[in-house]
C-alpha cells in the first residue's frame, strides 16, 4: 500500500490539528507557529490515498535555513504504520532536525528512533500545587508607564505588565504570555539582583499564577535546563516538571530499526 506525505495548505490539516490538540490536552509550545504566515510548511499524510494525519515543519524565525519537524500526528486506527508514515514525511519535507515536546508520545518515539544528538532545550512545567508564600513586605501591582526607566536600570523586562515590590521598592517584574494554545498562559519573571535569594521570585510566580487563573487561563512555565535557580523557584511556587522540549538531528541515512 502506498504511503505518502504531500504538501498541504494549513486549512487542509486544520481538522487533524484539532484532534492533535485535543489529544495533547496541555500547553503546546509551538502552537502559534501555524498562525504566523510563512513560518510553517504542512504535509498531509495518506495511506492508499486516504488522509490519516499530518506533519508540520518550522521554516522561518529561529528555524530559517534549518527546517525542523515539530508536529507529527497520525489518527489512532492508522498508527501501526507510524514509522513508515514518518519516513514518508521526512523524505518529503527534507528536514534534518526535530524539535518536540516529550509529552507528545508519538513524535517523541520518532525522535528517539530516527534522530541523533538529542538534547533538552527546555524543561516544561505545569501547575499542581496552590501555595501561600508571603515574604515580608512583598506585593505585586500592575506596571505603570513611568516604571520603564527603573526596570531598565535593574536589567528587568521593561515590557512586563506586573511588578513585584518589597516595602514599596521595585524588586522584580514578570508577565504571562498568551501566544500558545488557549487557555494556557506562559509565566516568566526576573528578580533584581539585590532582592534575589529572598523568596521574591517564587512569590512573583505564585501571584502571576493567580492572575492567570483569575483571567480564565491555565498557567504554565518553562526554563533552560542549565539554569539551576529557575526550576527551584518554579517548584516553590507550585509548578511541577512534566516534560522536556527536545531537539535532535536526523542523519541522511536514518531508518527505523523497528
Amino acid at each position: 500500500m502506498n504511503l505518502t506525505a504531500d504538501t498541504a495548505a494549513f486549512d487542509d490539516i486544520r481538522p487533524w490539528r484539532d484532534l492533535y490538540r485535543q489529544e495533547m490536552n496541555c500547553q503546546i509550545i509551538h502552537d502559534s507557529l501555524h498562525r504566523r504566515e510563512g513560518w510553517t510548511q504542512s504535509f498531509q499524510l495518506r495511506i492508499g490515498g486516504t488522509a490519516v494525519g499530518y506533519g508540520a515543519v518550522a521554516v522561518a524565525g529561529p528555524w530559517k535555513d534549518k527546517p525542523t519537524m515539530f508536529e507529527f500526528f497520525v489518527a489512532p486506527p492508522y498508527r501501526a504504520q507510524a514509522f513508515k508514515l514518518f519516513h514518508a514525511f521526512q523524505s518529503a519535507c527534507g528536514a534534518t532536525r526535530m524539535e518536540v515536546q516529550s509529552n507528545d508520545p508519538l513524535i517523541t518515539v520518532m525522535l528517539h528512533v530516527f534522530a541523533r544528538g538529542i538534547e533538552t532545550e527546555s524543561i516544561l512545567f505545569h501547575d499542581e500545587l496552590t501555595t501561600s508564600l508571603a515574604p515580608a513586605g512583598a506585593s505585586i501591582r500592575p506596571a505603570a508607564p513611568d516604571d520603564g526607566e527603573h526596570l531598565r536600570s535593574l536589567a528587568l523586562d521593561e515590557s512586563a505588565k506586573w511588578i513585584a515590590t518589597v516595602d514599596g521598592e521595585l524588586a522584580g517584574a514578570g508577565d504571562i504570555l498568551y501566544h500558545y494554545n488557549r487557555p494556557y498562559g506562559d509565566i516568566y519573571m526576573k528578580v533584581a539582583e539585590s532582592f534575589r535569594r529572598q523568596g521574591i521570585g517564587a512569590f512573583l510566580v505564585q501571584e502571576l499564577k493567580r492572575v492567570c487563573y483569575e483571567g480564565g487561563s491555565i498557567p504554565g512555565a518553562r526554563c533552560n535546563p542549565k539554569n539551576v535557580a529557575s526550576p527551584m523557584t518554579l517548584q516553590k511556587a507550585g509548578f511541577v516538571p512534566h516534560a522536556h522540549l527536545l531537539t535532535g538531528v536526523i542523519p541522511p541515512d536514518a531508518k527505523a530499526n523497528s
